[in-house]
C-alpha cells in the first residue's frame, strides 16, 4: 500500500484531530490565527495533510509547555527559514560539487603541448608589488 504525499490533505478535521491529540475547535482556531493553512474542498471542506498534523503536533507540544501563540508562530517562522536554507544550501553545494567536476574534466581534457626545439628559458611574471611604472612628468 502507498503512502499519501506528506503534502496532500486526506484526514477529515475529526481525523486530523484526533491524530494531533486536540480538539476539532482548536484547529479551526489556529487556522483563524494563521497557525495552519489546511487544503479545502470543492465543497469548502478541511483537509489536513500528515505534514499539517505533525505542525499541530508541535503547537500542541510548544503551548504545552507555557510558549504563548505569538511565540509559536515565530518558531515555526523560524523553523521554516531554516529548511529553506538548508534546502538552498544543499543546492549550492550540488552546483558546486558539479562545476568542479566540471573544471575537472576540462583540465584533463587539456594535454600540455611539450616544447619543440625551443631553448629560451621561461620568465615568470612579476609579483604586482615589483611591478615598475614609468611615466614622464607633463611640461
Amino acid at each position: 500500500m502507498n503512502r499519501p504525499d506528506p503534502e496532500v490533505g486526506v484526514y477529515v478535521i475529526s481525523v486530523a484531530a484526533q491524530l494531533a491529540g486536540l480538539h476539532p475547535q482548536t484547529l479551526r482556531t489556529y487556522e483563524r490565527m494563521g497557525l495552519i493553512d489546511p487544503a479545502r474542498t470543492g465543497g469548502g471542506g478541511r483537509r489536513y495533510s500528515h505534514r499539517d498534523i505533525e505542525r499541530l503536533r508541535s503547537i500542541a507540544d510548544l503551548t504545552s509547555i507555557g510558549i504563548g501563540i505569538e511565540g509559536v508562530r515565530r518558531i515555526l517562522e523560524l523553523e521554516n527559514q531554516v529548511e529553506a536554507l538548508m534546502a538552498r544550501n544543499a543546492d549550492l553545494v550540488a552546483e558546486l560539487e558539479a562545476s568542479r567536476n566540471a573544471l575537472l574534466q576540462a583540465g584533463l581534457g587539456r594535454r600540455p603541448v611539450p616544447p619543440i626545439g625551443n631553448k629560451l628559458p621561461v620568465l615568470r611574471q612579476p609579483d604586482p608589488g615589483q611591478s615598475v611604472v614609468v611615466w614622464r612628468r607633463g611640461r
